[in-house]
Formats: C-alpha cells, structure tokens, sequence
C-alpha cells in the first residue's frame, strides 16, 4: 500500500491551516493536478472516516470525491453510505449522492437523495426515516427535506407523511426529533381519543427544559363536545438532597354537556405540590448536627373530582376519592431518640364546606427508642404524641398521649421457651377549646385518663429436616392483665357511653379514642414447609382469642390463615375469621393465582359481615371479586383480561379486554374498558360508567424513551455540585 500522507497535508494546510485529510490507498496516480486513488481507499478527515473503492483529489480547489460502496462514520453514532461524496476542504462540506444515515443507538436510518454536511449540520433533500427494517419498513416518514445537527443528535422534518405499510395515516409540516435522550425542550408525543359523550380527545404536551435542574410540561387539551383545559407539571431540584414538583390544572364544560350531564360545577381546577428534603435542619439553618432529619410535603387542593378523572384519558390510571389529604412530614433521628412533626388537613370533596371536619394541625411524636439493661433482660422505651385536632366550628381538643413499656425477659429449658412480662403504662390527657352547640359542658370537660396493665408472654419454635423439606412449627400464649385505671373529667363522663358500639357515630364521642382492656388470652399457633431448595411451600396460623371478664369466659374471633404453593405454577391463599357469637364468619378472603407458560391469572373474592343492622342506606356486607389474567403467547402477542364485580350492589365496578402485539420497530394494542369513576352530579349520582376503546400506537424508538422526555432524570444544578 502506497500512502499519501505527507504530500495531501501539505496540500491541505495550503487550503487552510487547522484541516487536514489523510487518505490511503493500495495505488494512485498523479496527471495535472489531480491524484487518482484506487482499491480500498481511507479517508480520514476531522471525526470522519471514510471508505470507497476510488477516489480523486484536487490539489488545487482542494476537492476530494469519491466513488462507489461509500462507508462514512462520524464518531460512534452513525453510519452514511452511498456512491458518490464530495468533500471541500475550503468550504468545510460534504456532499452524499445518494445519501443513507445510521444512527447507532436509536436504530433510526435515514435515506435521500442528496445530504450535504458543513460543520455539525447536514441538509438532506427528498427522503424516507424509519426506525424499521430497511428492506420493506412497518412504518416509515416521507419527507420533502430534512436538516440534522450532529452535536445536538436533533433532527428536522419538513412536509411529512406517515405511512404504515404504504397506507398514509398522518401529515404534519414539521416534525422534530431528538436521536438521544438528552433532556431538551419540544414536543411530547400527542395523546388521542374519541368518545360518543366528550367527543374527540386530543392533548399535545409541551416539554420545556432549557436547564439542567428543572423542567416544565404544559398538557393542553381539548374534548370536542365536553370542553377543553390544561395541566401543568414543573419540577426541580434546588438542592443535591432536595426535590420539588407542582402541578396545576383548569378545565372548562360546555355548557350543552354541563346541562345534560347534570354536573355541579362547570370548571375543575386544582392544584398538588410535592416537596422533599433529606437534610433540611442542617441546610437551612446551618446546624452540625449528625442525626438525619427529613422534610416531606404533599398538598392537595381540588374543587372536585372530575379534576382528577380529566387529567388524563384513561381513569382507570388514576384512583379517584372522594376525599382528599394534604400533609407534611419533618422529623429528626438519631441511634436513640426520634422527633417528628406531621401535619394533615382533610377536605371532603362532597361537602359544600369542610369547616365542621376535623384536622390534624399539628401532630407532635417523641421516641426514645428501645434499651436494655441487665444483659437484655430488660427492656424499656418511650413514646409521647401530641395532636391538635382542630377544626373551624365546633368543639376541638389537644389530646396527648403517654406509652412506656417495661419488659423483662428470659429464656427457659435450654431457649425452648421464651417468656416475657410487660409492664405497661398509658396515659392520655384532652384540652378542649371551640364550642357545640347542642352539648352541656360535662360532655367537654378536660379530662385525664391512666392505665396500667399487664402483658405476660411465652413462645417456643422448633425446626425438624427431613429429606425433601424442612418443618418449622410455633407456638405462642400472650395474656393481657388488667391493672389500675384513672380517669377523671371527659373520661369519666364518656367512657361507658362511648365504649358502646353503637354510639360511635355521637358527636361526643369522635374524640373518645381510648379502648378497653379485657383480661383475656391470645393463643397462637403458626407452621412453615420448605422444600430442599429453602422456597416457601406452606405457610399456617392460627389465632384464638379468649376472654376472661365479667368472671366468665368468652372466646373472641378465631382467625385462620393460610398460604399454600400448591405447585411451582399455582397458589392459594385464604384468610378469614370466625365469630362464635353471631356463628357466622365475619370475614373470608380467597385468592387463587397461577403463573405459567405464559399465563398469569388470578381470581379472588372478598366477604365481610359488620353484624351491625341493615338500613335503606347501609348494607352490613360486602361481597367483592376480583379477577385478571394475562396471556403472553411469544415476542409478539399478549392478551389481558380484568374483570371486577360486586356481588352485593350488584354492580360492575371494572371490566378490560384487550392485546397488544409488539415488534422491533412498532406496538399495536387494542383495549376496550368499562369503569366506574366517581362523580359529582346534581343527581346525587356519586359515580358515573364509563366505556372506552383504547387504541395504541407505538411507532419505535420515536414514541419510546428517546426524544424530548420528561422521563430523564433531573440533574443538580451547577452552583450546586460542589455545595
């Protein structure tokens, strides 16, 4: 091989000084100017690296050309083939005739007529993108032309068609796309839909991210016959342990669909931001301290729920309540004391006005936790809590509660049998402020209630192995001894009224939280199987409760619960309870589950008995199935299936059907979904069904996770790397 170089650089440092071409060849020839290079010729040129069969240089115009089975590579990223390119040294172009362009890591080629490339831009002419197989593409993008930064991997469509096969499905004039997943500032995927109540659905999303430590997602939408609105969505990050999010939201009904729907508002608005902090007492306030302290806010503001079920087109993506709950978080924590703060504030989205319900502002919670002395023998800890439950109108209280625990404990028989004795002390004091308005002031009077009873506890396990499996056992006795009690006050005036069930629902009685000790006995049995290879095969306990007041005694419910591996595929598991009283169970929960080729089902039902009196507006039973079953029959296809019922308002709360057929370049789905949301109407309809037909469309990698994304991780700020 004959080499070029020393003659083409000094021929190219002619043209300009700061470029230089190397070419290789295996033979060359020299005739008036001119150089000829034949059989397997090299070009390296900047970050380029160029292949052919042939090529020319003129010394003079410093233009290089080649010819035939062109192969260029621009770094790593992607690959131009063709057979003619003209390289101008002077001018810093390229030119590509035809052109074709692989871009490594998306997978996305791009064929042309023509590309010319100068500096980090390449114009293309007249082509066809696609994220598919070359040779006969699912889908493809016909463009007039294009334009390509290789710095900023964006790149630009002009006049574009989509087609699946040859079928064109789309036009848009512009379309532009990120070849990386650089968090950048465009166009997120649209979402669409048709309804035969809203209408046509349509919401494009804006993407702003022109820093690296926040981002901002406008989601514009509009429902044809309903209405249209917007959502918002900034984040960021102020800090290298902090973190925020808001969100904000407006929708406006058409008065036509206001009307017929019989809604109660005509606009849904609201708003939810999210805050944490990992360090904030040291940040803020520039303290040394070692423990961890934390900071956690989410607030939550609404009109109603329709702000919720129009977030997005599919509710079955969101849970929707009726009630709302805003809250924060802060606590310190060190190896032997924790302190928090938690503040929670309710707002029933039914009520005309929540100035009757009550709130939690704030919470106060003192730790020490657990210590011993005596070798372990003996265990102590403490916990206060103070709460501030308040409300606007009527009566509110500061309760504050005591619990110190004191364990001694010891083992027996060479650790056969474990037992303990616990000494438990409880104490709670009310502080009653604001006004009722249908009360005398005994009922509120500030009050002190003590406690202290006492714990006895004895325990033994025991493990055999056989060949195939290993059997562990265990068995367990708590008794819980009444002690002494003192109350004086609220408690002395409630206690008897209010520990009657069937007063639970009296005013007076929603600040009464303090339960009865029996004297009873808790006996515990429980059994795990485990194959040889150390996997659960069998999980079972039981547990009996017996009472001993009123010097007679009186067994509470009797729990059973199982879990069983019937085989490596199926599973089952039951948990119920029994009352002896009523003689009836009060609770039976099912589940079976069976997970193989391909298939994963599962079906459970759910029963309860409250045993209280059934009215016109209270049913003491529930009665609920649950059922899903997903289909993976290879690489390609999937089918899933949900279905939920219940049984005892005869209503069917969800039903889903529906594939998905996946390929390399392309998803395709197909769901039809019925769901009951709830609503606010002024029917006193408290929800509304809904039937949709879902379409998916992916057309890969353009709708995955390359392109503008808000999906990217935020980064922190420079100012604050090296905080």
């Amino acid at each position: 091989m004959r080499k070029l170089l020393f003659f083409l650089l000094l021929s190219a440092s002619l043209v300009q000084a700061a470029d230089k071409v190397e070419i290789y060849a295996s033979s060359l020839e020299t005739q008036d100017g001119l150089v000829y290079a034949d059989g397997e010729v090299v070009v390296v040129y900047k970050e380029y690296y160029l292949n052919a069969s042939r090529a020319i240089y003129n010394k003079e115009s410093g233009i290089l050309e080649l010819f035939d089975n062109i192969r260029a590579t621009h770094g790593l990223d992607y690959k131009i083939l063709g057979d003619y390119a003209r390289l101008n040294i002077a001018e810093k172009e390229r030119l590509f005739q035809p052109f074709f362009m692989l871009e490594k890591n998306s997978k996305v080629w791009v064929s042309a007529q023509e590309g010319c490339a100068k500096d980090t831009f390449i114009e293309i002419e007249s082509g066809i993108m696609s994220g598919c197989n070359p040779n006969n593409p699912l889908w493809k993008m016909e463009f007039t032309s294009s334009d390509y930064n290789t710095d900023t991997k964006w790149l630009n469509l002009y006049n574009t068609r989509i087609y699946i096969y040859d079928i064109p499905v789309f036009y848009t004039p512009y379309f532009g796309y990120s070849l990386d997943n650089t968090r950048r500032t465009g166009l997120l995927v649209p979402s669409v839909g048709i309804s035969d109540k809203e209408g046509f659905y349509y919401e494009q999303s804006l993407y702003i991210a022109e820093h690296n430590w926040w981002d901002l997602e406008i989601k514009p939408q509009t429902r044809t016959n309903r209405g249209s609105g917007f959502y918002s969505t900034l984040r960021f990050l102020d800090s290298k342990i902090s973190r925020g999010e808001l969100t904000v939201g407006y929708f406006k009904e058409k008065q036509k669909y206001f009307l017929e729907e019989g809604l109660i508002n005509d606009t849904h608005y609201g708003y939810n931001f999210k805050y944490n902090n990992g360090n904030f007492l040291n940040q803020w306030f520039n303290f040394d301290l070692t423990g961890q302290s934390a900071l956690y806010v989410d607030v939550n503001n609404m009109n109603d729920v329709d702000y919720i079920n129009l977030s997005t087109n599919d509710t079955t993506k969101k849970t929707t309540s009726t009630q709302i709950l805003s809250r924060a978080n802060l606590f310190y924590n060190t190896d032997n004391d924790y302190i928090g703060a938690y503040f929670k504030y309710y707002k029933d989205l039914l009520k005309e006005s929540n100035e009757k319900t009550l709130q939690k502002l704030p919470t106060f919670q003192y730790h020490y936790y657990l210590d011993s002395l005596f070798k372990d023998k003996f265990l102590y800890n403490l916990d206060i809590q103070s709460n501030n439950i308040h409300r606007l109108v009527g009566k509110r209280v500061v309760q504050t509660d005591v619990n110190v625990p004191l364990t001694l404990q010891t083992s027996l028989f060479d650790e056969y049998i474990n037992f303990s004795y616990t000494a438990q002390f409880y104490a709670q004091h009310s502080l009653f402020g604001g006004e009722e308005e249908y009360s005398s002031t005994d009922e509120y009077e500030n009050g002190i209630f003590a406690r202290q009873y006492n714990i006895f506890q004895a325990s033994s396990q025991l493990t055999k192995a056989y060949e195939n499996y290993t059997h562990v056992t265990g068995f367990g006795l708590r008794y819980t001894a009444g002690g002494n009690e003192y109350k004086d006050g609220f408690y002395e005036y409630n206690q008897n009224f209010c520990s009657d069930v069937l007063n639970k629902n009296d005013s007076r009685c929603e600040f009464y939280n303090v339960t009865n000790v029996d004297n009873e006995l808790q006996v515990e049995f429980s059994q795990y199987i485990f194959d040889i290879s150390s996997q659960q095969k069998v999980y079972h306990r039981l547990a009996q409760i017996i009472s001993y007041e009123d010097a007679k005694s009186d067994a509470g419910e009797l729990e059973n619960e199982l879990d069983y591996q019937i085989t490596k595929s199926i599973s089952y598991y039951n948990n119920m309870f029994y009352n002896y009283n009523e003689e009836s169970f009060s609770k039976i929960f099912n589940k079976l589950s069976y997970i193989a080729n391909g298939f994963n089902i599962s079906l459970s039902h759910l029963y309860k008995d409250t045993f209280l009196k059934e009215t016109d507006t209270y049913s003491p039973y529930t009665s609920y199935v649950t059922s899903s079953a997903v289909y993976t029959y290879d690489e390609h296809y999937s089918y899933k299936m949900k279905f939920d019922y219940d049984l005892e308002t005869s209503l069917k709360k969800r039903a889903e059907i529906g594939f998905l057929y996946r390929k390399r370049c392309w998803d395709f789905g197909l769901r039809y979904v019925e769901n009951n949301r709830p609503a606010l109407t002024q029917s006193n309809s408290l929800s509304v069904y809904d039937r949709y037909l879902y379409i998916t469309i992916v057309l890969k990698p353009l709708m995955s996770s390359q392109g503008p994304t808000k999906d990217t991780a935020l980064r922190l700020p420079d100012v604050l790397k090296g905080s």
